[in-house]
């Protein structure tokens, strides 16, 4: 698999200027297109007596928001310099549902970390967990603060189950060039649960891989993990995430839950 197009989450939030340049540099390291979404609610106006009141002020909302896009758009042009193919997306619509919808067009969604310390994005953020469920493709989660991502120490955060195998494998077109992948399983079952045949099939793409197993006690398998990351000097961690709907909000688990917000390296996550 190789990446002809990734889409990055455009919002007007603080950190989005170094996604946007993430990114880019992304694109331009695998000659790929890179597409900037964007999109911005108009709230619904409640009817009044007076039609025309409400009329008016439902333009007023939906010039607001299409304000909010160009201003979008102009930080996309002006922060996606490296990435030599680009193509703009935006709507009036909610953000989540049209990143998810614009996904089917990429390989691969770039999107920003929502932690409690990370700021508010506004009206155009796009969550990173309820996208990862909707968007059916891989998601790589960016901290605040990053511009650039060359992986060359990877992580794979290793269980035996449908979503890790999947983020192994959407991984793969990142690890081109990596001097190092460490699979590493966590827990009770790490002994038992396939991490030395991962690590064998990543060596058969010609990756230097090497199987790390940490049976615990483990009170966090999340702080475990990105203490592991810490250790090794990974910029890059992949894993599966894990998670399910209830009545419209996504319910995480523990460890996805605690990686979306607070992982301090990218994330590639997939579901």
């Amino acid at each position: 698999m190789t990446l002809t197009s990734i889409m990055v989450s455009v919002d007007l939030g603080a950190p989005c200027a170094d996604r946007v340049q993430l990114a880019a540099e992304l694109a331009a390291s695998h000659a790929a297109r890179l597409v900037g979404v964007a999109a911005c609610p108009v709230p619904v106006v409640v009817p009044a007596r007076d039609g025309i009141a409400a009329e008016r002020l439902y333009d007023a909302e939906e010039e607001r928001a299409r304000e909010r896009l160009d201003t979008a758009r102009a930080l996309f042009e002006r922060e996606a310099g490296p990435a030599a193919k680009r193509a703009w997306c935006a709507g009036l619509a909610s953000p989540l549902a049209y990143a998810a919808e614009q996904a089917r067009a990429a390989d691969l969604v770039v999107v920003g970390r929502h932690g409690p310390g990370d700021g508010d994005p506004g009206p155009m953020g796009v969550a990173p967990g309820a996208l990862l469920m909707e968007a059916g493709r891989p998601v790589l989660v960016a901290p605040p603060g990053l511009e650039r991502l060359a992986p060359k120490r990877v992580v794979v955060a290793w269980k035996d189950t449908r979503e890790a195998r999947r983020a192994v494998h959407d991984a793969l077109p990142l690890l081109v060039g990596a001097e190092r992948v460490c699979v590493v399983a966590v827990g009770p079952d790490a002994h038992h649960g396939g991490a030395e045949a991962t690590a064998r099939y990543l060596s058969g793409h010609g990756l230097t891989a090497t199987t790390h197993l940490l049976p615990g006690p483990v009170l966090s398998v999340a702080d475990e993990l990105l203490r592991f990351c810490e250790r090794e000097g990974a910029d890059l961690l992949a894993t599966g995430a894990y998670g399910h709907s209830r009545l419209r909000e996504w319910v995480f688990g523990g460890v996805t839950r605690d990686l979306l917000r607070t992982t301090p390296l990218c994330c590639l996550m997939s579901h």
